[in-house]
């Protein structure tokens, strides 16, 4: 089947040629994501979201590029998010922990109160900018995913974040 005809019938969500593809590719992705090492989830893991996002996403695909190229693209894509979030965790040590708890009380405080000032200065944000900063700075999410989900361009998305750190810095130092 020829790139273009294949690529149609994805977007028009024919099974049969998604499970060609399935099988014809599956393979290949998970030699990719062996390449990688992972903290906390499996190449097949990787593999799977590039499907089901494959799937969901299916109208997004360009009849005029290489079906491959696409497809190791989103899994590409899909790998390196989840090692930028991984290498965002800090493992906790027990028994560092333990020896920190006893002045941490302070700290806990200390945290509680620039949680709530945090909180408040968000709250003070344009709705827009206040959900596209809490989904990058809170949860984590690139530039590219939270345009894949409010359907905006990332320098708009840089644009909301600099705008909200702006105004947070200021207030801060105002304060």
């Amino acid at each position: 089947m020829d790139n273009s005809k294949l690529i149609k019938n994805l977007k028009k969500g024919n099974q049969k040629t998604f499970k060609e593809v399935y099988f014809k590719h599956y393979d290949k992705l998970i030699q990719v994501a062996r390449r990688f090492e992972f903290k906390f989830l499996t190449p097949d893991d990787f593999v799977q979201e590039t499907f089901v996002q494959l799937y969901t996403k299916r109208e997004l695909l360009k009849e005029d590029v290489l079906f491959d190229k696409q497809l190791f693209v989103i899994c590409k894509n899909i790998i390196l998010n989840h090692l930028n979030r991984e290498n965002k965790v800090i493992p906790l040590d027990p028994v560092k922990l333990k020896m920190e708890a006893e002045g941490e009380d302070t700290d806990l405080l200390l945290m509680e109160d620039r949680r709530k000032q945090l909180q408040y200065l968000l709250e003070q944000l344009p709705e827009q900018q206040k959900k596209i900063f809490t989904l990058h700075k809170l949860d984590n999410y690139s530039y590219q995913e939270i345009a894949e989900m409010t359907r905006l361009s990332e320098k708009t998305i840089a644009n909301h974040i600099y705008l909200a750190n702006k105004f947070i810095q200021k207030k801060i130092a105002e304060a």
